[in-house]
This record gives structure tokens, C-alpha cells and sequence, in this order.
């Protein structure tokens, strides 16, 4: 059986590539990435490297040949650049008869109101169309994805945030990974829809976590969306990416990240990482 991974050198899809060589043979993995001079790594260690690129679909053609189950681990860029994208990939798992595709999509991809879920909507329903047998791994929100924010905090900033009391279901990217690597190597999972998510936490929840490994209080700023993006800009972030990130504080605000399942254990068969753990183990390794 031969197990094909997309961005298998990025943050997400490496984690992936690690957690299968614990227990599949390396000759049955196979790393389809856009450049196959990143993944030197992944090929000393026996694992095969094709070149596949979403905007190139003639490469995914070789990428794909001979795979049985697939992971499409969701592109980056705007959305109707990963829409495009995440239909080459489809389409191409098609032509070369993939048995099983395994896509990393959002939580409540069909009715979530957060910005990124109309791109998860229409990959799934392109492979719903398809035919192949599938699971929808759809991850709540990474723990890695408040570095910024953490970082800040520990330079003595308050924990600024617009999500008022809406929730999130927090958990580290790599417990993400290790449950997308349990569904392609394990039995039972064609046709399913996985809700990956942390129990669900206040910014207010989160910041006490993140002050008790700083070992000092951590205040909470609650703003306006406005006043939200004033500050953000303030802060570096590009005039264009500044409606993306007060999207996603309205989007916690109205409770899209809001998701409580036990999906993610039973994939798993182990509880989550706790909180305070992955935000110690992101500071050291920025340490590092």
C-alpha cells in the first residue's frame, strides 16, 4: 500500500511524514511536493520524492501514479487560488485511480461563517463528487497560530483580541498531524467526517494558560473590531492580510471555532496535548 502526501515539507505535512515512518516502511511512503530539493531529508530516509505542484497538474499526473491513499493537505493563498488548486489536485487523484483521499479541511466546513470555510466547502464537495472514498480531517484552529500574540505578551503586551467571549478549540499542530497520519495508516475510515478540536476556550481562558508558563499575569484587552485592526497595522501586519486577521476574531465572536467532539481522542487513542505544554514547547523552540 502506498501512502502519498502533499506538503510533505511544510509544518503541517513534515509532522505527518514523521509520525507515519513510526509505523509504516518508508518504501510505502511517498512525498509529492513543488520542491524536491526540501525534501533531501524525507529521501535519505528511504522515502520517495516526486515532484507535484497544484498550479502544474501534468506533475501531479507522476505525483499520484500508483498511490492507493492520499492526503491533500490544503493549499495556501486566497481562496479562489486554493479552490483552483485543490480541484487540480482532485481531479488528478481521479486520473490516477487513488483509492483514498484524506483532505485537511476546517471545522464545520458545510456552515462555518470563517473566511477560509467556503475554500473547504468546495474541495469536499469536489471530492464528494469524485467518487474516491474519503475523510474530512477538519481541524479546528492551531495552538501555533497565536505565536504572535504569545510572543507579544511575553515583550509585556496585553493579549489584545475582538472575539469578546466566543470560543476556540485550540489544540497544537502536531496533534493535528498525528490524527491525519492515524487515518492513512490505519482501517475504517473511508467516508468519514472527522471534527478535530480542543475543548473549546475563551481568549481569556487561553491567556491565563499562556501567563502561567510566562509565570507572570497576563492582561486581556478586549476592543472593537476597529480598534483591532488600527493595532494590528500598528504592528507590521500588511494593509491587505489586515481584513483577514479581524475576520477571524468576528468569526470567533460569533462562535465558528466553537466545537466540542470527542473525534479527535478516538483518532488519536490518547488525550490531546495539554495547552500550557504546546505553548511551553513553541517557546522553546524559538528559544532554540
Amino acid at each position: 500500500m502506498k501512502i502519498g502526501l502533499t506538503g510533505a515539507t511544510g509544518q503541517f505535512g513534515s509532522i505527518v511524514a514523521e509520525s507515519l515512518l513510526a509505523s509504516v516502511p518508508a518504501e510505502n511512503i511517498v512525498a509529492s511536493v513543488r520542491n524536491p530539493e526540501k525534501a533531501e531529508k524525507l529521501r535519505t530516509r528511504g522515502v520517495e520524492v516526486r515532484h507535484g505542484d497544484f498550479d502544474q497538474p501534468e506533475t501531479l499526473d507522476v505525483a499520484f501514479a500508483g498511490i492507493d491513499r492520499l492526503l491533500i493537505v490544503s493549499a495556501d493563498g486566497d481562496n479562489d487560488t486554493r479552490i483552483r488548486q485543490h480541484k487540480a489536485a482532485v481531479d488528478a487523484a481521479v486520473r490516477a485511480g487513488v483509492k483514498f483521499i484524506a483532505y485537511t479541511s476546517v471545522g464545520k466546513a458545510d456552515t462555518s461563517t470563517l473566511f477560509l470555510a467556503p475554500v473547504h466547502k468546495a474541495t469536499e464537495e469536489f471530492i464528494r463528487e469524485s467518487g474516491i472514498p474519503y475523510s474530512f480531517l477538519r481541524n479546528n484552529w492551531y495552538l501555533e497560530n497565536e505565536i504572535g500574540t504569545i510572543q507579544a505578551v511575553q515583550s509585556g503586551a496585553p493579549w489584545l483580541t475582538s472575539a469578546g467571549s466566543g470560543k476556540v478549540g485550540w489544540a497544537t499542530r502536531s496533534d493535528y498531524a498525528q490524527a491525519a497520519a492515524a487515518v492513512l495508516a490505519g482501517e475504517g475510515h473511508q467516508n468519514t467526517v472527522y471534527e478535530l478540536s480542543g475543548a473549546p476556550s475563551t481568549q481569556e481562558e487561553l491567556a491565563a494558560i499562556v501567563g502561567r508558563v510566562l509565570g507572570k499575569e497576563v492582561a486581556v484587552q478586549q476592543v472593537d473590531d476597529k480598534t483591532y485592526s488600527e493595532v494590528m497595522a500598528g504592528a507590521g501586519v500588511p494593509e491587505a492580510a489586515l481584513p483577514i486577521v479581524v475576520g477571524i476574531q468576528q468569526a470567533i465572536r460569533e462562535g465558528a471555532l466553537d466545537n466540542e467532539s470527542g473525534d479527535f481522542e478516538k483518532l488519536l487513542n490518547r488525550p490531546l496535548t495539554p495547552l500550557e505544554q504546546g505553548v511551553s514547547d513553541m517557546l522553546n523552540q524559538l528559544k532554540a
